[in-house]
């Protein structure tokens, strides 16, 4: 089948009927029609559709030979890293990098766990068939994944089995002669109403005792499998123009609570199973947060981008490029952009094959960007709140420039160097990315995109290689010269 196009997407999403729930009430048609997920799957098919422009950013499948896209590519040569980046960016632009989840991040999990198969078969041969499988069957359709592996916050002072209820967290019930029975819930599946299908990662703070073995499974599942559902959160795409809301008419990815109700998982998409100690070590020993986190990456690069033109452009409409605070202000955004752009490039730079045969990016940088990022993110709109100032709150609407009072809008919210239309839209854009409900979903999104920023941090002051550094000072010290 290859490379999707946009319209196949839609398609193909129309013909699935899944159980989505939003608002109290159960999503009956198709959800390419829904108001709350028409913009964001029309998005995407827009992004199937970016693949085809020239140049392509698309390879020849090593099983069928047709063009597949850029994101299942197994990268074993720069080239093949320049291609995948290259994808990565023309589609994180195309959303001004607000698109958390596009297909591309969890397609870089689904290879790099493909090509580190023998990690699987040490738990079981039959998982490594399955992940390779898998790793096919995605990449020859095409397919938009979304993804969960956290638990309900029931109570954080306790394990999944210490719940009061033992069913909270999702959870093995019982194996069959054709798979397994899950039942419980995950969080959080962003992407997931409009997905193809759903991958359920392993919680990685899994205990090796009999009580956490039910809890230890990876998986994956079509969205349309009976007795998953889909509970949404309140949708930010209000069903306005993208004048009035630029962003959540396009973007809005939506977040969802993932329902088992005791469903049934075929064993050839059982991944890992009662082993604790794999799930705990799966995302880090086979590279694939790795691949991920480059992909991150490439999305900050681009909201980093869209930061500095946007904060350009509001000091050009209403003439504030001329005071030092607001220059100061801009910097901060510059900083994070280059930032972003240097830990991308030393990670290309320093990319290495791994155990597995693919050239997998250098970890520390990235490890630094995805701990850096979400401390800057929100900085980022803060700074667009302080330039925009009053004239993010006077922000009359698309009805009201065509309204009878056109001509007061015409005359009181002109700026220095834009009509009171083009100054009004680029304000509204600033409100949609720094003040609105889908620009603070942004905000703490991008906190906690990779988890506990605390826990993160924990995680890379005991994992970094400091002992060189620290023989290095004590050297120093040791010196009487």
């Amino acid at each position: 089948m290859g490379a999707r196009t946009g319209e196949r997407f839609l398609r193909e999403l129309a013909a699935q009927r899944r159980d989505v729930w939003i608002g109290g009430e159960q999503v009956s048609a198709n959800v390419t029609e829904h108001p709350a997920f028409r913009g964001i799957a029309r998005s995407l098919g827009g992004l199937y559709d970016l693949q085809h422009e020239a140049p392509p950013v698309m390879y020849a499948s090593p099983s069928s030979g047709e063009q597949v896209g850029f994101s299942f590519l197994q990268p074993r040569t720069p080239a093949d890293l320049e291609l995948r980046r290259a994808g990565m960016l023309r589609w994180a632009r195309s959303s001004c990098g607000m698109l958390g989840r596009s297909p591309d991040y969890l397609n870089s999990s689904v290879m790099a766990l493909a090509a580190a198969s023998p990690f699987f078969a040490t738990a079981d041969p039959r998982f490594a068939r399955n992940i390779e499988a898998y790793y096919e069957h995605c990449r020859e359709r095409d397919l938009c994944l979304t993804h969960t592996l956290i638990t309900p916050q029931s109570n954080r002072a306790a394990g999944p089995s210490a719940q009061a209820d033992p069913y909270v967290a999702a959870r093995i019930v019982k194996e069959t002669d054709n798979g397994v029975i899950i039942r419980g819930a995950r969080m959080l599946a962003t992407l997931g109403p409009v997905s193809d299908e759903i991958m359920v990662f392993p919680s990685t703070v899994l205990k090796a005792t009999a009580e956490d073995a039910p809890y230890s499974f990876a998986i994956a599942l079509p969205s349309d499998t009976p007795g998953l559902r889909y509970i949404c959160r309140e949708t930010f795409d209000l069903g306005r123009s993208v004048f009035d809301h630029p962003f959540g008419a396009r973007f809005e990815e939506m977040d969802a609570v993932v329902v088992f109700d005791d469903v049934e998982v075929p064993w050839e998409r059982v991944f890992l199973m009662g082993h604790p100690e794999h799930c705990n070590r799966v995302m880090n020993e086979t590279g694939a947060v790795a691949h991920m986190t480059y992909q991150v990456v490439c999305k900050n690069v681009a909201k980093a981008e869209f930061f500095v033109g946007l904060s350009t452009l509001i000091c050009d409409a209403i003439g504030i490029d001329g005071f030092q605070h607001v220059q100061e202000k801009v910097a901060e955004i510059i900083l994070a952009l280059e930032s972003m752009k240097a830990f991308l490039r030393a990670a290309e730079a320093d990319a290495a094959v791994d155990q597995w045969g693919l050239l997998r990016p250098a970890w520390n940088p990235l490890n630094a960007a995805r701990n850096l990022f979400p401390r800057l993110y929100p900085r980022l709109a803060e700074i667009v709140q302080q330039l925009g100032a009053s004239g993010l709150m006077a922000l009359p609407a698309a009805a009201d420039f065509a309204g009878p009072r056109r001509a007061d809008l015409d005359r009181y919210l002109q700026g220095r160097a834009a009509s009171a239309e083009d100054r009004v839209r680029l304000f509204r854009l600033a409100w949609d990315a720094a003040v609105s409900s889908f620009g603070s979903r942004q905000v703490l999104y991008e906190r906690f995109f990779f988890g506990d920023p605390v826990r993160m941090a924990g995680a890379l002051f005991q994992s970094y290689d400091r002992a060189a550094l620290a023989a290095r000072v004590q050297e120093f010290l040791a010196r009487e010269d």
